[in-house]
């Protein structure tokens, strides 16, 4: 459902004063959540990148990022506007909107990190017009995302009251994007660049904060983009690991999420931010690569394989290390299917032996436990065997090396007595 319009198009005029018709809590859902039975029907899209250039990319244009990110067997990035969007930007901008439009290349913004919207009104539409950079900059690239950071509390609690401040505010930035794609005026202008008019617009991604005083908790994002058509979640898991004191540590942990998902906005789709970090107290402190943080990607990517074929997911690494630390992911993801076809491929070999040979699948798989223990201790009785040999055979040498050393002593032994008696036989004819 969304929120009341104003109907004007400016976000430094817009009038952010409107209200909900419904209550928050007594919104129905946007769509109701896919049956279960889609899962494990084919293999889930899944697009990982970088956020920005790859570090390894010679270039530091846009497009040579993208060439590279496509080398490496990725397949999205995400642009970072973060700070200011130069004039002399925007040549690689379309550049890069072109080529993403020809080769189906997923591009996405990043707007500014640090926002204020709920602030005073002088600080909301300082971020509103940084804002308003990054979805011209979408507009070009044909970006599917921008993600957006709401900021402090400043002076609301956390609760309905500031969910509904920032629901009215994000209803505003996405009728600004809508109103600057597919501009009839501007058909003409931009006829080059067909995705202004042909592509859906941006979607406004609002992003999971990691930080105790920063509205975006889990529950706080999803209530927003349930009221507010054209929003997204953007999960950025580093952020909601660090905020829930280590949240995500196995595969049912991101069972749980997605499943709060789904039950809250429904639908397939999902956005998300991964990296390493480091956090104390509930707070996150800095991104690390993945390898040195408590956040490990392999429980993702095991719940990602077994129980993700029905999600449309696009990650985007937040590592220092970027693009490596994207292919690191699609490496374990990868691992973590292949296991999962094999451990499908084992069962379905398992079933087929047990209706040849007219028993019940557990009573096989008991069998094939006790053939597998069978072996072991053989193999372990065969090693037992050789070990006792190998130190049968040392000892021997150990005694037969002993004697030896013996012989040779007393050989020694023998030889001086006999020298010295020699000795003493010739002092005596002197």
């Amino acid at each position: 459902m969304k929120a009341a319009s104003t109907g004007t198009n400016s976000l430094d005029s817009h009038d952010f004063s409107f209200h909900f018709v419904t209550p928050l809590s007594n919104t129905p859902l946007v769509g109701p959540p896919l049956p279960p039975d889609l899962r494990g029907a084919k293999r889930m899209p899944l697009r990982l990148g970088p956020a920005g250039v790859p570090l390894s990319c010679k270039g530091r244009t846009i497009v040579e990022g993208m060439d590279d990110i496509t080398v490496l067997g990725l397949e999205t990035m995400e642009i970072q506007t973060v700070r200011q969007v130069q004039p002399h930007h925007f040549d690689q901008y379309w550049q890069a909107g072109i080529l993403s439009h020809k080769a189906e290349f997923e591009m996405n913004v990043h707007g500014p990190y640090y926002g204020e919207l709920l602030g005073s009104t002088r600080d909301r539409n300082r971020t509103l017009s940084k804002m308003e950079s990054s979805m011209q900059v979408g507009k070009i690239v044909n970006a599917r995302h921008m993600v957006c950071h709401v900021g402090p509390y400043a002076e609301y609690e956390p609760g309905t009251k500031a969910n509904e401040e920032v629901a009215n505010i994000f209803t505003g930035v996405v009728e600004r994007v809508r109103s600057i794609w597919g501009d009839e005026k501007e058909e003409e202008e931009y006829s080059a660049f067909p995705w202004v008019h042909e592509a859906e617009p941006t979607l406004v991604g609002v992003e999971t904060s990691g930080q105790q005083e920063l509205w975006g908790t889990v529950e706080e994002v999803l209530e927003v983009v349930n009221h507010v058509e054209g929003t997204v979640p953007v999960l950025n898991m580093a952020h909601i690991h660090a905020r829930g004191h280590g949240r995500l540590k196995t595969s049912e942990d991101y069972a749980e999420l997605f499943d709060q998902v789904r039950a809250t906005i429904g639908g397939k789709k999902f956005y998300c931010h991964f990296a390493g970090v480091e956090h104390r107290m509930g707070n996150a402190q800095h991104y690390t690569q993945i390898k040195k943080s408590d956040l490990k990607f392999e429980p993702f990517a095991e719940y990602l394989a077994e129980e993700g074929d029905w999600m449309d997911i696009t990650i985007i690494s937040d590592s220092p290390l970027l693009e490596h630390d994207a292919m690191y992911m699609a490496q374990h993801y990868d691992k973590a299917r292949q296991r999962l076809l094999e451990i499908r491929a084992r069962d379905e070999r398992r079933t087929k032996l047990a209706a040849e040979a007219g028993i019940d699948v557990d009573e096989l798989a008991r069998r094939e436990k006790e053939q597998a223990e069978a072996r072991k201790k053989s193999l372990e009785t065969d090693k037992d065997k050789k070990l006792a040999a190998k130190e049968k055979k040392e000892a021997a040498a150990a005694e037969k090396a002993a004697a030896a050393a013996e012989k040779a002593a007393a050989d020694e032994k023998k030889a001086t007595a006999a020298k010295k008696k020699s000795a003493k036989k010739g002092d005596g004819k002197m």
